[in-house]
């Protein structure tokens, strides 16, 4: 039996509050669960890349995960980041690790390795067979080094009942539109790049895996209704309104925009693990006018 994708409209890639002593801030966590739940998040994608996941501990993850598990109590389905450039242990990890109460897993292509498409779609196809849950692909070249063919991603799709959707930030809306065009009719696509949300919903994408709904959720869940709804010209003021903040939130890497914004904001510490260091002062400015200026 086909799998049907539960995650559409406003997807909130959240991010992990840390304090200032760098340990994790499951207090300021717990509240911008309920901001995104209070401001028309449809689901919610934890320990992730925006999660800054590569830098938490185990024990860090299997907390955070239960906290917000239980915090959202079935409200909105919740996708849980889950893949790596070992094919081995990311089966075992789903054949062995606590997804209680996760409706979802989100796998990245494999990085650093560069495998070709046939080693992309054998890594992806192992994984589909090591769960039932619903599994959506998420191609980022730019983080992994490696693109997935349109051809690869719907080979995935009609081949796997599971495999449900993918997470596209490649950037290339000819590559969206392939893929769109010859996918399965139970398979969907997902932004993955908060400015290439508006094209892409309106090419035929279900929504967004968003970083800057972090901060932003009632205004960015608007637009994308509002294209739902086939009003596209609202939509676009609205799109139009968050052009030069996109740019700002990823011009020194992600997340350190979006914690910078969420500490404007009054949310969490800017505190980011390393390799990630926060964003310039002279970016924070310029999205602090912004912010003013969009008088939210």
């Amino acid at each position: 039996m086909m799998t049907q994708n539960i995650f559409r409209g406003l997807g909130i890639a959240l991010v992990t509050p840390f304090k200032t002593d760098g340990s994790v801030d499951y207090e300021a966590l717990a509240r911008l669960v309920d901001y995104q739940l209070d401001n028309g998040a449809d689901f919610l994608c934890i320990l992730a890349t925006t999660g800054e996941t590569p830098c938490l501990t185990k024990e860090e993850k299997g907390r955070i995960k239960k906290q917000i598990v239980e915090q959202v109590n079935g409200r909105v389905p919740i996708l849980m980041g889950c893949g790596g450039n070992y094919t081995a242990a990311v089966v075992e990890e789903l054949k062995n690790g606590d997804f209680l109460g996760i409706d979802g897993v989100l796998s990245v292509c494999p990085y650093y390795n560069k495998p070709s498409q046939e080693g992309l779609y054998r890594h992806f196809k192992a994984i589909a067979e090591a769960t039932s849950l619903p599994v959506v692909l998420y191609n980022v070249p730019g983080r992994t080094g490696i693109l997935m063919k349109a051809e690869t991603t719907c080979r995935l799709a009609h081949d796997c009942d599971n495999i449900v959707a993918i997470k596209e930030a490649s950037g290339s809306l000819e590559l969206v539109d392939e893929i769109i065009k010859h996918k399965p009719a139970n398979f969907d696509v997902i932004s993955g790049d908060d400015a290439l949300t508006y094209p892409m919903v309106a090419s035929g994408a279900v929504g967004v895996i968003s970083v800057i709904g972090n901060a932003l959720p009632k205004e960015f869940s608007r637009m994308i209704r509002l294209e739902f709804n086939n009003e596209y010209e609202a939509a676009r003021k609205i799109h139009h309104k968050f052009t030069d903040l996109y740019s700002l939130l990823f011009v020194d890497g992600n997340p350190a925009g979006v914690k910078a914004l969420l500490h404007e904001m009054g949310f969490i510490e800017n505190v980011l693990r390393l390799p990630l260091v926060p964003t310039r002062v002279t970016t924070v400015q310029k999205m602090s006018e912004i912010l003013k200026g969009l008088k939210l």
